[in-house]
C-alpha cells in the first residue's frame, strides 16, 4: 500500500491493482485489530479464531500458488511468518 511499484518489483507484476490494494487494506485492518486485542489482552474465542484462520488461509494460499508457479517464491517468506503466528497462537492455547 505504501509503494505499489516496489511491491511489484519484489513479488512480480500484478494485473488487478485494485485487488492488491483491497487485500492489503483488509489485511492491515485485521492485523491492526489483532494488535489492539493483544495489547489489551482480549483473547476471546472470536479473536483467536480470526488470528489463526487468517494465518492458515494465507499460509495455504501462498504454498499452493507458489507450488503451482502462479506467484513468486518470495511469498514463502510470508508463509514462514504465518507459520510463526500459528505456532505462537497454538502455544497460547495450550
Amino acid at each position: 500500500m505504501v509503494h505499489i511499484e516496489s511491491f511489484q518489483k519484489v513479488t512480480g507484476r500484478k494485473t488487478d491493482l485494485w485487488l492488491v490494494k483491497t487485500v492489503g487494506l483488509l489485511l492491515g485492518v485485521v492485523g491492526a485489530g489483532l494488535i489492539i486485542a493483544a495489547s489489551s489482552r482480549q483473547f476471546v474465542p472470536g479473536i483467536v479464531f480470526i488470528a489463526m484462520a487468517s494465518a492458515v488461509v494465507l499460509l495455504a494460499i501462498e504454498l499452493v500458488y507458489v507450488l503451482k508457479r502462479v506467484i513468486s517464491p518470495i511469498y514463502l517468506a510470508d508463509a514462514l511468518v504465518e507459520l510463526g503466528f500459528l505456532i505462537w497462537w497454538a502455544t497460547y492455547l495450550i
